[in-house]
């Protein structure tokens, strides 16, 4: 064998281990990456479910095996801080609830002396002013103590078949004396025909009365209040509409929350929504439902109810 032959088979030689060792760095590589995007699609189902899971890799890599424990500590850290959050959260809205009970007996108290001296004193108007005060404040308390209970799960909703055209009916007649006073433009908009709901009476009726409360408060600029119902798909939406000074869009996601008020660059208050739209929302989405909130300051306000359709 010559020595050109010699040299051209140990060239070969060498290419071919080349060849070999590229191949498996590059099967090795991909391999790496296919685990590490496992890891990365099980970690982001596991942040967006907010599941209990752990990441699970099989590979004798020791460089993922310790990558997958340092995220799982990551995440039982996180599920420790997140369940012990939800602890605090539960007993203050439990405290909370206690809270605003116990105010409740020493204050009906207060009234029932403030009505009886008021009675002996019908020209007091220090007297009256008194009483309508603490009125408002057991009003509020009232309001704290509903949305602790409901917030801390302590409410029992029991859904039933619901006539809702009847319900509407009812609720806008309650404040058919308010509107006659305030020279309202009242716009009814009840199909004949009969609308079911999945939902509770009493729920329902305390959400309305809210929203319309709302409206005659913050919408009387307009003297307009409207009500209609209409049904799409498997809902059913209430329309409470005002034309008063609306609200404007970047206020639109905080209005629910708990005592928010808004003000405008002339630091005049425009819209307090205390507590009654977030019990509203509350009560709404424990049936299953939702509030709604479309608004074109002065133009249009549209509160819409969205509640599940009783199907037969």
């Amino acid at each position: 064998m010559s020595h050109t032959t010699i040299i051209f088979f140990l060239m070969c030689i060498i290419v071919l281990l080349l060849i070999i060792v590229i191949y498996q760095q590059f099967v090795f590589t991909k391999g790496i990456q296919t685990k590490l995007k496992k890891i990365s699609k099980k970690l982001s189902e596991i942040l967006e479910k907010e599941s209990d899971e752990k990441v699970m890799v099989f590979t004798d890599n020791k460089a993922l095996i310790s990558l997958s424990g340092q995220i799982n500590r990551l995440l039982v850290k996180q599920q420790r801080i997140k369940a012990d959050f939800k602890r605090q959260e539960i007993s203050s809205k439990k405290m909370l609830s206690n809270i605003s009970h116990d105010m409740k007996t020493p204050l009906t108290v207060i009234l029932g002396y403030l009505e009886i001296m008021r009675l002996s004193n019908t020209e007091d108007e220090t007297l009256k002013k008194v009483e309508a005060k603490a009125k408002q404040v057991m009003e509020l308390i009232n309001q704290f103590f509903t949305l602790a209970k409901l917030e801390a799960g302590d409410t029992n909703i029991e859904a039933t078949k619901v006539n809702i055209n009847e319900l509407c009916r009812e609720n806008i007649l309650d404040f058919y004396d308010i509107f006659l006073q305030k020279d309202f433009t009242v716009d009814i908009a009840i199909p004949e025909q009969d609308f079911f709901v999945w939902g509770n009476k009493d729920a329902i009726h305390r959400i309305l009365f809210n929203l319309i409360s709302n409206a005659v408060r913050y919408g009387s600029e307009g003297k307009y209040i409207g009500l209609s119902l209409r049904e799409e798909q498997k809902f059913v939406y209430i329309d409470i509409i005002d034309k008063g000074q609306g609200i404007e869009k970047k206020f639109a996601d905080s209005i629910f929350e708990r005592l928010y008020t808004m003000e405008d660059s002339r630091n005049r208050k425009i819209q307090g929504s205390g507590l009654g739209l977030t019990i509203a929302r509350n009560l709404a989405r424990q049936l299953g439902g939702d509030i709604l909130l479309k608004s074109e300051p002065s133009v249009q306000t549209v509160f819409s109810v969205k509640l599940k359709r009783f199907i037969y």
